[in-house]
């Protein structure tokens, strides 16, 4: 593949690069590319903070775990209908690329934030690298999953964590700019596990849940459903719910029983990898806590009717909360070897022409 911009030769500036974020997870995704691309003398990096997750308080405990964006350049923009505050980041995101005029933008993951960065920087005619990208639940009426196969399409490097995903570009007709480079929340995943070794409660004392998702908080009966079934659980084993603040508003609001569930405020990345650590089993609406459960080698039941990281699924380390039984357990291979951090940025490198 032909570089698409004339790399940096000797002793000129190193090329920019611009990481778009906006909620937790990507702060954690975020912060494996941009050390990697802070020690690699090749490139400059800025992080922007749409402002998506707005909540002070979770910010500030996240990102003393995070100290490597702890720079990141904060939007401020939220508040107000979906479709406004949309149009408002894509606003200001295509203002400070103007300003900062980078080589290659990258987005991460699936979110209204990603969507923005990557509109803007195609609008601006800026390359753009998606992490996470291939990935497909196929299940149109998410917004997760129209924003991801929108960034894909918009995409020059499409940095893939699995083969799955791989296949599932191929399959859409993208051929084109595919790096299979391994799953970064396994990088993460390796350093935050180190920082909490040999630190909490005695193994299988509990279990952990999250519920976040739009599909189960937008909805009522859903919600009221999804804690009905962890009051089940909770009469099995106890059941640990760091609770989201749109997730803790929409309980108040529909006077919804948590009775039983050992409700807490939201924590750090790094205690919910303590929390894993000594967990029996993961339940959750999060796509990032399914990996994160494997990666510590808890079982996982995912609380939708389906999942994009059907990996976990067919290899028995999660199963969809429909579902009775696992499938026979087995090792993962497909998300990495814990580097790819580092092979996000020589795909950058080979696609921008810096070698």
């Amino acid at each position: 593949m032909e570089p698409l911009r004339e790399g940096p030769q000797a002793g000129r500036e190193p090329l920019k690069i611009v990481s778009v974020i906006g909620t937790r997870p990507q702060y954690v995704k975020a912060a494996v590319v941009t050390r990697a691309l802070r020690n690699d003398g090749r490139f400059d990096e800025v992080t922007i903070d749409t402002g998506q997750h707005y909540d002070a308080e979770m910010s500030a405990f996240l990102l003393d775990d995070l100290p490597d964006v702890q720079r990141a350049r904060n939007l401020d923009i939220h508040g107000g209908a979906e479709h406004e505050v949309l149009g408002r980041m894509i606003g200001s995101v295509g203002d400070a690329l103007t300003e900062e005029n980078p080589d290659a933008v990258l987005v991460y993951g699936d979110t209204n934030s990603t969507l923005a960065g990557a509109l803007a920087a195609s609008t601006l005619d800026v390359p753009l690298g998606h992490v996470e990208a291939g990935l497909r639940s196929y299940n149109r009426s998410m917004r997760e999953e129209r924003n991801r196969v929108l960034v894909d399409h918009l995409s020059q490097l499409l940095l893939c964590p699995t083969p799955t995903a791989m296949e599932n570009l191929a399959r859409e007709g993208v051929e084109q700019g595919l790096h299979h480079v391994g799953d970064v929340m396994y990088d993460a995943a390796i350093a935050a596990h180190e920082q909490v070794a040999n630190g909490g409660d005695a193994p299988g004392a509990h279990a952990v849940a999250t519920v976040h998702r739009a599909e189960n908080t937008d909805d009522s009966a859903m919600l009221d459903k999804v804690l009905g079934y962890l009051r089940g659980v909770a009469a099995e084993h106890p059941v640990v719910l760091p609770l989201h603040p749109r997730t803790r508003k929409a309980i108040d609001a529909g006077r919804l029983s948590t009775e039983g569930l050992d409700v807490r405020e939201p924590v750090s990345y790094l205690e919910m990898a303590r929390l894993l650590t000594t967990a029996t089993v993961v339940y959750t609406d999060s796509g990032g806590l399914q990996k994160e459960a494997y990666f510590a080698r808890v079982p996982c039941v995912t609380l939708r009717n389906e999942t994009e990281w059907v990996e976990t699924v067919a290899a028995g380390w999660n199963r969809l909360w429909t579902v009775a039984e696992y499938e026979p357990r087995r090792e993962i291979s497909d998300y990495g070897d814990g580097h790819a951090g580092q092979a996000i940025v020589d795909a950058l490198a080979d696609t921008l022409g810096t070698r």
